[in-house]
């Protein structure tokens, strides 16, 4: 038993965990299983369940792991604590802004899934998620992110306002710098996004019938990266990777960004955290000092049931 001990303290874990049973990876509460026999992943509590999500490319760049999974065989960190964890899924190129803020005030780790807007409330709806970050609504349509969460299935949501931000058309250099109209009518080669985002529903309703694009990119950075490398001389992205990547562009239009979560967990910590720092006056100030981003309408919440 003393050697048992020892050990335990030596690897950071239970002494259950140095005899109990292996679990398989099919057996494990995967969000979604991984693509090979082994990774790397994060554990965190979703949907009510403790569940595991292979490592993939964040918004906030690389996060540490939690664990291992390799050959039938589970290694997890003895620091992995996934009631301190937030799933969210969304699109937003400055998400990271958000997870630092959310760390530094709660203490909470915030996990950014780069999904689309309809990705992410797929992923809400099955809860695999704990929040969707959604733009689907504009100022034609302001009611379109309360309209898409309304059907989904639950006890109902919130949607926690985050800012009011611009899409914008960004063009190369060769791409015609007149207006919107030029460079529809130009046959330039654009780069679309894939089904269910705003991105590619701003484009669907300004190509007007024309051929989609078939080449897509997974997110907003992604669109402006390849029409800075010549990969396309146009697509509809946010204004702020448009302006980081140096290119010219004009203003489509504006939409409101929704953060979505279910009504049930208002008053977890986690929850509570997220929504105290999108109301708070110094993560507001700073993500209204970046292009394309009005923060004055941050931290309103509406009630959605179906």
């Amino acid at each position: 038993m003393a050697t048992a001990l020892s050990l335990a303290a030596a690897f950071g874990c239970r002494v259950e965990d140095l005899f109990g049973p292996l679990k398989s990876a099919a057996a494990a509460d995967w969000a979604w299983l991984p693509d090979g026999p082994s990774c790397r992943f994060w554990l965190a509590q979703s949907g009510g369940a403790n569940r595991y999500y292979p490592v993939e490319p964040t918004a906030a760049g690389v996060v540490a792991h939690d664990g291992v999974f390799t050959n039938g065989a589970w290694r997890l960190h003895h620091t992995a604590a996934p009631e301190k964890s937030l799933v969210m899924a969304c699109c937003d190129p400055a998400a990271a802004l958000l997870a630092a803020a959310v760390a530094q005030s709660g203490g909470f780790r915030l996990l950014l899934l780069q999904r689309s807007s309809r990705q992410a409330l797929d992923l809400l709806s099955r809860g695999l998620v704990d929040v969707a970050g959604i733009h689907l609504a504009s100022a034609r349509k302001p009611q379109q992110n309360a309209d898409a969460v309304r059907c989904l299935p639950g006890d109902g949501y919130c949607l926690l306002t985050m800012a009011r931000w611009q899409e914008v058309v960004a063009v190369s250099p060769r791409a015609p710098r007149s207006s919107i109209r030029a460079v529809v009518r130009a046959g330039l080669a654009w780069v679309g996004r894939e089904p269910g985002s705003g991105a590619q529903q701003c484009l669907e309703e300004l190509l007007q019938g024309r051929p989609f694009p078939r080449r897509l990119a997974k997110d907003h950075r992604g669109v402006a990266e390849a029409i800075r490398c010549g990969w396309a001389d146009a697509g509809v992205c946010h204004r702020l990777v448009s302006e980081e990547a140096g290119l010219r562009f004009f203003r489509l239009r504006d939409e409101v960004y929704d953060l979505v979560y279910p009504r049930s967990l208002s008053d977890d910590p986690r929850i509570v955290a997220l929504r105290d720092v999108v109301r708070s006056r110094v993560f507001r100030g700073t993500l209204g000092e970046l292009p394309g981003y009005d923060s004055s309408p941050a931290g309103e919440v509406l009630e959605v049931t179906g």
